[in-house]
């Protein structure tokens, strides 16, 4: 499970990353982040942890997709992205930006794409979708699980209406009526959508079907090029926050305040994510053939083939890890 900092463990670990400051060329450091994702992070992010570790202002600023991540950071606002969709990252470098993914943020089970209620349409007779409208935050990883849902279920998505709309913008519309079905993240706006629909797929129908998610820790090439020791230093205070995670309330509590939640919305929205460990991340994501480059390879098929893989590893890094 993802994890959070307790108060004793962050006195500890902030005093020994201040003794030895990491060298750097950068005088701030812009990091993207999600609202309505209660990760571990945000309570080394509100106690300043990530300041004093990295020797820099850390200024973070929220987002409501990747794709806007991307932009942002093509744009030379952000250097780091905690939490990028795997989606929206293997679209970017498709694109040929220069990008780099140094991380594993959470691992979780596929965003849902939620239907009317009063459709009646599940599982079952999916195929009912087809000439529906559904709203749909475009190269995300939500984008993913609505193609992969409808793969899985043999619905041509060529007949569907297909509205680009980040999730709050979703959710509201599948409320209003305006679309069918929507596809959305974040616990507040997956929330909203569940009061009028019922999502196409259960947790359990996921597993069988193989289909679930992953977001990234992503950066610049310039910024990792030029401020290595800032990344690597990034990189070890989350994996200090997450491997403290135990839960309490007054974690939830706190992951609850900085992502914008209420409480019992973050909890059950935090129980569903899982934080891999740096040697895990090391062991099975940005191992020779690990889970990054296979999850990569699959969403992207320009990288099809041997030399299409040897070109996705180049922008997959686990060395600062290490």
């Amino acid at each position: 499970m993802i994890s959070t900092i307790k108060k004793a463990a962050l006195a500890s670990a902030t005093a020994m990353l201040c003794a030895a400051p990491v060298a750097s060329y950068a005088d701030e450091v812009n990091v993207a982040f999600f609202l309505q994702w209660p990760t571990a992070n945000l309570i080394a992010k509100s106690s300043g942890a990530y300041d004093d570790a990295m020797g820099v202002d850390v200024n973070w600023v929220d987002f409501t997709t990747g794709t806007a991540m991307t932009e942002a950071m093509l744009a030379g606002d952000i250097d780091i992205s905690y939490s990028q969709g795997l989606a929206p990252f293997v679209t970017a470098i498709q694109q040929g930006a220069p990008l780099k993914m140094v991380g594993i943020a959470v691992v979780y089970e596929a965003n849902d794409c939620f239907v009317k209620n009063d459709l009646g349409i599940d599982g079952s007779n999916a195929s009912e979708l087809e000439g529906k409208t559904v709203a749909v935050p475009l190269n995300t990883m939500a984008d993913f699980a609505f193609r992969s849902y409808m793969t899985h279920y043999g619905v041509d998505i060529s007949t569907m209406t297909i509205v680009d709309q980040a999730p709050p913008d979703g959710a509201q519309s599948l409320v209003d009526g305006a679309v069918d079905m929507a596809c959305v993240f974040g616990g507040n706006d997956t929330a909203k959508a569940a009061e009028v629909g019922t999502a196409i797929m259960s947790s359990e129908q996921k597993v069988e079907a193989g289909i679930g998610s992953f977001d990234a820790i992503t950066v610049t090439e310039k910024f990792a090029t030029e401020n290595p020791e800032l990344v690597k230093a990034f990189l070890e205070v989350t994996d200090e926050a997450n491997a403290s995670w135990t839960a309490s309330d007054e974690q939830v509590a706190a992951v609850a305040a900085g992502s914008g939640m209420e409480f019992e919305v973050a909890k059950t929205t935090a129980a569903g994510l899982i934080a891999p460990s740096a040697q895990e991340q090391i062991d099975t994501y940005f191992n020779e053939g690990g889970i990054a480059v296979q999850a990569a390879a699959s969403l992207g098929l320009v990288f099809s083939g041997a030399d299409g893989t040897e070109a996705l590893a180049k922008t997959i890094d686990g060395s600062f890890l290490e």
